[in-house]
């Protein structure tokens, strides 16, 4: 769930303008210190802003499940997944958005998989999670599209 790799050269463009305004005020020896200290902070920020993962993986029982983040969603409490094009998404995450969903989005990201939930014990309706792949994601956990 990377940044899109324009984001790396605005990025550092940023930096590299307030390293150069705070520059212009502190001449001489101490010129070269804004560049040092600014310049890793959009690497920091861009690497934070992707290190969320989506993937598929067996839990112990040999059952998929889809991880994201922290969270995992064990295959058998699924009833029903769709994908979410990037058309539908905005009304996926307006208006129709329960708030007891468990949501993982990022606005780079496109597409989107809805997975809903069938557990009586659990509050969550569905979970609604951006990826790149969810054709993908849903051939992974085995459970088909809804269209």
């Amino acid at each position: 769930m990377w940044v899109p790799l324009w984001w790396w050269p605005v990025g550092f463009a940023l930096a590299a303008l307030l390293a150069a305004e705070v520059h212009m005020g502190a001449p001489g020896l101490r010129a070269w210190l804004p560049y040092v200290l600014l310049l890793p902070i959009p690497v920091w920020v861009l690497l934070w802003f992707g290190r969320h993962r989506v993937e598929v993986a067996a839990d112990s029982n040999g059952t998929p499940e889809l991880r994201v983040d922290r969270a995992h969603l064990p295959v058998s409490y699924v009833s029903r997944a769709t994908v979410v094009p990037r058309s539908a998404k905005t009304a996926a995450l307006g208006r129709q958005l329960d708030p007891a969903a468990y949501v993982q989005h990022r606005p780079w990201i496109g597409t989107m998989v809805l997975l809903v939930l069938d557990d009586p014990d659990d509050p969550t309706p569905y979970w609604l999670v951006s990826t790149r792949r969810p054709e993908e994601v849903l051939a992974a956990l085995g459970v088909p599209s809804a269209e």
